[in-house]
């Protein structure tokens, strides 16, 4: 969990900003997974929320207690806390016009994403704890999902069991098998 003391005063982030700037990119390379050509995953932890808070804050010129604390409310929550993976699960489709005809015909695809480890049962996720993103009509372009990992999948992944992804939506269907080494990884790093 981030807290106001490991954060970067204003002063301070504008001088490192380019070089944090860049380990946050380079650290979310293995964080990132296409789930075709038109979804992706990117885990959170607490390095790529720390950016996101250090920018708020810095955009916003934050640097009150209360506005800071604000920012850490709303971002804390989208940090692995040792059992799971967080993630923003992004549906990317760069003309306007189809974006908005499949995202009609994508609603509920937040519920349909999975990950696997090994030959246990697949892990679907909880969809936007924060607010409801989807109606009768459309789904957002933008989800956070949860995923929940059991003790076996994580002592599975631990031991070197392959980590396998997915989305099983009727208009949107895809198989990640496996996933890629560097991002296993990383997602390792998130569990206790």
């Amino acid at each position: 969990m981030l807290k106001r003391e490991s954060l970067y005063s204003l002063e301070k982030y504008s001088e490192i900003r380019d070089q944090f700037r860049q380990e946050v990119m380079e650290h979310k390379k293995n964080r990132r997974l296409l789930l075709g050509t038109n979804a992706t995953l990117y885990f959170e932890d607490q390095m790529t929320m720390q950016y996101q808070v250090q920018e708020m804050l810095r955009i916003e010129k934050i640097f009150e207690a209360s506005g800071i604390q604000e920012e850490l409310d709303a971002y804390n929550p989208l940090i692995p806390d040792g059992s799971n993976w967080k993630a923003t699960f992004m549906v990317e489709f760069p003309d306007v016009e189809e974006r908005k005809a499949m995202l009609s015909r994508l609603i509920g695809i937040e519920e349909k994403v999975w990950l696997q480890v090994g030959d246990l049962p697949k892990i679907c996720p909880i969809a936007d704890e924060d607010l409801e993103r989807s109606d009768d009509e459309k789904t957002s372009a933008v989800h956070f999902l949860r995923f929940e990992l059991t003790a076996e999948q994580v002592e599975q992944l631990k031991g070197g069991a392959e980590l396998a992804a997915g989305i099983d939506h009727e208009n949107y269907r895809v198989e990640i098998r496996p996933v890629a080494e560097n991002i296993r990884w990383s997602l390792l790093q998130d569990l206790d």
